[in-house]
């Protein structure tokens, strides 16, 4: 390439790296919650890698670890008041395929959370706005930012919204590989599955995680991901695939 080209390749990147970001007005129509704190959304789409000296602290992290509560909470008493005549068996299934990584990052799709994210250099040149585990991070960051901002009734119903957990259709099936483990284990009269971190290599901004799950009975099996939840979701594939359990298997605990 010549010079002339590198310097127009340059000026292109450069241009997209300071575009400027849309107003946050924008986010909070799509997400339906005007913030009365005007920090904590922001917050909520700060990753650690752009959160500079106070670390994991000034990060989405402790958000997003509040909003998984809330969110669990919020979908398992709707679940439990739409579905009224759902046994324990079904009411998990559904709570598990709703609360999944997949799900959480295709809400924060679904309310262009992508152009908002505060990251790092690095995290933006390996394509973090695409990223699922950041988006599904700042998914449930957002919702705990909405708790602390107006309390658990305006959470609840963002999440009715945007997951839907009353719809027939809203739980996907046969995708969830712990969901699926858990029910072939428990159609067995197993114990649950044990998840338990046997590594963790890399650096903060971008870690990468070896789990172990452990059934009884039969050889561990291990993932690795960026994020505990994506490792752990491949460690029960992995157990899966080894010890040929289909999907519909994992649903209605039929087959070997």
């Amino acid at each position: 390439m010549s010079e002339a080209g590198e310097g127009a390749g340059r000026s292109s990147r450069a241009r997209r790296a300071h575009r400027p970001r849309p107003s946050l007005a924008v986010l909070e129509a799509r997400i339906g919650h005007v913030f009365a704190d005007p920090t904590l959304l922001p917050l909520a789409l700060t990753h650690v890698s752009k959160a500079g000296a106070s670390g994991r602290v000034g990060s989405y992290q402790r958000l997003e670890f509040l909003g998984d509560r809330v969110l669990g909470l919020a979908v398992a008493e709707t679940l439990y008041k739409s579905l009224p005549d759902a046994e324990e068996g079904e009411l998990s299934r559904r709570l598990a395929g709703l609360v999944r990584r997949e799900t959480c990052a295709a809400v924060a799709e679904a309310w262009e959370v992508g152009p908002h994210l505060n990251l790092g250099p690095g995290e933006i040149q390996t394509g973090g706005r695409r990223n699922q585990t950041i988006l599904a991070d700042v998914c449930e960051a957002i919702l705990g930012a909405v708790f602390l901002d107006a309390g658990y009734e305006a959470t609840r119903a963002i999440v009715q919204r945007s997951f839907r957990p009353g719809e027939e259709t809203a739980a996907p099936r046969g995708r969830d590989a712990k969901s699926a483990l858990q029910e072939w284990a428990m159609a067995r009269s197993l114990a649950i599955p044990v998840y338990e971190v046997v590594e963790r290599s890399g650096p903060d901004h971008a870690p990468v995680f070896r789990i172990a799950v452990r059934v009884e009975g039969i050889e561990p099996g291990y993932g690795e991901g960026a994020s505990k939840r994506v490792a752990e979701q491949e460690a029960a594939r992995a157990v899966l695939a080894r010890e040929n359990i289909g999907g519909t298997q994992g649903q209605d605990g039929s087959g070997g």
